[in-house]
């Protein structure tokens, strides 16, 4: 079952055992804590790997206004931009050198494709992300609403446990890399 912003934080409550919430906008403290907190754990988390249900490749729009130094050209950032994995041209998303500056990318290159963690709906969470993001949220809230340090740190320990275990499923679904050059066998040949 795909779980949106306010399910996620509703788990994340009820694990701590306080009271879900029904909007961000209920005026109770629940709801005032998840809305400070939702957003930037939620962006934390991804911005932490590089989650497969989280990596797009995009071609970026040049800016017209090239960089001060160092570069020659600069291109717009995506607006789910999170954190940049690799940049390439000529049909390939690596290979540039680039600097990301702001809300843009710097590179020598005329044309950009890059490879990057995006923000996507939380309906397109997987599962075992979703466990991962609820305990996080847990930790997250358990102090401005306990005041209990001693459970914040449990559920702090929890929510790394649940994030190196989507980290290891989120792994397996990529093939893993073969080595491409390996000089000690072409020099037994």
């Amino acid at each position: 079952m795909a779980l949106t912003a306010i399910g996620l934080c509703g788990r994340a409550l009820i694990k701590l055992g306080a009271t879900a919430i029904a909007s961000f906008e209920d005026g109770s403290a629940e709801a005032e804590v998840a809305a400070a907190l939702y957003g930037p754990t939620r962006d934390a988390l991804l911005s932490a790997n590089a989650w497969s249900f989280a990596s797009v490749q995009a071609a970026l729009p040049r800016l017209a206004e090239p960089p001060v130094a160092d570069y020659a050209c600069a291109f717009q950032l995506p607006a789910d931009f999170l954190r940049a994995l690799a940049a390439g041209g000529g049909g390939r998303a690596r290979g540039l050198s680039y600097r990301i500056h702001g809300r843009t990318l710097l590179c020598d290159a005329g044309a950009v494709t890059l490879s990057y963690i995006g923000r996507p709906a939380e309906e397109e969470f997987p599962a075992f992300f979703d466990q991962a993001q609820i305990a996080r949220l847990a930790a997250e809230f358990c102090l401005p609403l306990t005041e209990s340090s001693t459970r914040a740190e449990l559920l702090a320990q929890l929510a790394e446990s649940e994030f190196r275990r989507a980290r290891q499923i989120d792994a397996q679904q990529d093939s893993q890399p073969g080595f491409e050059d390996f000089t000690l066998i072409d020099a037994r040949a």
